[in-house]
């Protein structure tokens, strides 16, 4: 039997829900122990997608992932030409068959708002890995920022929490 890829949300959120306090905020409030998993997931994915604007984000492609940016205005690989950057406008189905052709079995899905929301939106994302931070923002940007189609179940895979309070939650999206 093939193994079926695995397409995730990679995301961290206050204890309020919020994954930002703005669009142009980088993740720098998060726990050294979140970036560790960040690192990890994605490294291990081999790929990221994401929004011009959380690109804009990042100092600098980073380091052993092939960035996938949603843009309509900008070519990112005119800045980054080296092949680690790619710009599209594909709609999420044909951009996780166009992934899948290249060999990914993992695609990382991280950010921001918009993004999070096509993808869970289009039902090809399988899997979210959250990171749950005991802080309150009180206002700024969800995880979602439009509808989603009918309830979207989860199965709890597993749970860990740090000392510090930062709680990481698995799950499989049903």
């Amino acid at each position: 039997m093939e193994n079926k890829p695995e397409i995730f949300i990679v995301a961290a959120i206050t204890a309020d829900g919020y994954i930002a306090h703005d669009k142009n905020e980088m993740a720098m409030w998060t726990s050294k122990e979140d970036k560790a998993r960040f690192v990890a997931l994605t490294k291990d994915a081999g790929v990221m997608v994401m929004g011009a604007t959380t690109f804009r984000t990042f100092p600098k492609p980073l380091p052993g992932r092939h960035h996938v940016v949603y843009s309509r205005s900008e070519r990112f690989e005119d800045k980054w030409p080296d092949g680690n950057v790619e710009t599209t406008t594909m709609p999420p189905e044909e951009l996780i068959k166009s992934l899948i052709e290249r060999g990914y079995k993992k695609i990382a899905i991280c950010g921001g708002e918009r993004t999070y929301t096509k993808f869970i939106q289009s039902g090809v994302v399988t899997h979210a890995y959250l990171t749950i931070e005991p802080i309150f923002f009180g206002t700024g940007l969800r995880l979602f920022n439009g509808e989603i189609p009918g309830d979207k179940k989860l199965k709890l895979i597993k749970t860990e929490h740090t000392e510090s309070g930062t709680v990481f939650m698995d799950y499989e999206i049903l």
